[in-house]
């Protein structure tokens, strides 16, 4: 395993310390930025670290024991990344515009997902036959409806047991349903986020592609090590 040294230059070659400008920061950000360079908040990669690793022991903990975590970002650039990430760790995933209320009203979006896994069988038995062609050119737009909104969680069966946010300013909603059922959170928080809503903040620059792809491949490496299963 590489050292806290080694770690912390891997991060500082990455950019992962790079924030926002300054007048852009979130004063509750404050515990984790070193300073300021060029009009740019740095954040405090010694903190960074800590907070990475707990992170990853929380999440490793929970993929171990049977439990899920779903995997969430809309932001364009990391998209990819996540769903790499999630389908590595057998684990659901949201990259396309998040649906409200799938946490806090599961049992609505459940029946969603129930409904287009019927789609998809009726489609594959042949069942769209019987319909006009008209009518199964509709049923096939509506499939592609729902498999771009649901696709990375048609096989959640029940609330996920932690969520993992990429931007919690962009993502806010995910944010504020996580909070709302007592769902653990973990997430990056650049330097405009506000930490005090996440239970497992990593303080890191969630807009650069070098520090996404650093951050959620070392991710991958430590989760798919892991025995797990998706509910």
């Amino acid at each position: 395993m590489a050292t806290d040294e080694k770690l912390l230059q891997e991060m500082f070659e990455n950019a992962v310390h790079v924030g926002h400008r300054t007048q852009k920061w979130n004063p509750k950000m404050k515990k984790y930025l070193y300073g300021e360079l060029s009009g740019l908040h740095v954040i405090d990669l010694a903190k960074t670290l800590d907070c990475f690793n707990n992170a990853l022991t929380f999440m490793s903990k929970t993929i171990s024991e049977g439990k899920t975590v779903l995997f969430v970002s809309t932001k364009p650039q990391s998209v990819k990344l996540l769903e790499e990430l999630a389908t590595q760790c057998n684990m659901p995933y949201v990259t396309q515009k998040w649906i409200p209320g799938l946490l806090t009203n599961f049992a609505t979006v459940k029946r969603r997902i129930k409904y287009l896994a019927d789609l998809k069988e009726q489609e594959a038995t042949g069942e769209f036959e019987k319909y006009t062609k008209k009518e199964a050119s509709s049923l096939k737009k509506t499939i592609d409806k729902l498999q771009t909104s649901l696709g990375g969680v048609q096989e959640l069966k029940k609330k996920p047991e932690a969520v993992f946010v990429v931007d919690v300013v962009r993502d806010k909603i995910v944010v504020k349903e996580a909070n709302k059922l007592k769902i653990p959170l973990v997430a990056l928080i650049d330097s405009n986020s506000d930490p005090s809503n996440v239970d497992y903040p990593i303080p890191a620059n969630d807009d650069a592609m070098k520090s996404l792809r650093y951050l959620l491949g070392k991710i991958g490496e430590v989760l798919k090590k892991k025995p797990s299963k998706t509910k």
